[in-house]
């Protein structure tokens, strides 16, 4: 005895029914299309969000650096009014010689006192590197 069950079809299929799974499975590969390109689409956007994020940090360092820096600039800027000061401190004119003083007739101009003094007797000049010779004698 043959039986068959409720709602099965023959192996047969109706035209309508072919025409609709078609439409369904055209349906789905279009989805499928959109999904490809939305996962390409998200796996850019990855790859772009790392290269931005890599920049950022490089960016963090620099401005760091550059805060490190502006700070040492402010330092220095901010000792200028005493390099000022003594710039012209050593700039003003000698005192002229009271009449009872001796004045002295010498050929260089007054000049004010120095505010450094360096002794130089007791450095040796710097070897000059093109006038090296080696063991042999030769230049």
């Amino acid at each position: 005895m043959s039986y068959r069950g409720v709602g099965q079809t023959s192996g047969l299929r109706q035209p309508s029914l072919a025409g609709s799974g078609s439409t369904q499975s055209s349906v789905l590969q279009q989805r499928i299309v959109e999904k490809k390109a939305e996962l390409e689409n998200l796996k850019q956007l990855r790859d772009l969000s790392a290269g931005l994020a890599g920049q950022m940090e490089q960016l963090e360092q620099k401005l760091s650096t550059l805060s490190t820096g502006t700070e040492a600039v402010a330092a220095v800027l901010s000792n200028w009014h005493n390099v000022l000061r003594a710039i012209s401190l050593a700039s003003t004119k000698l005192p002229a010689p009271k009449d009872n003083e001796t004045i002295e007739t010498t050929e260089e101009p007054a000049l004010p006192q120095t505010l450094v003094r360096i002794p130089i007797q007791h450095i040796k000049p710097a070897a000059d590197p093109s006038n090296t010779s080696d063991v042999s004698g030769v230049k």
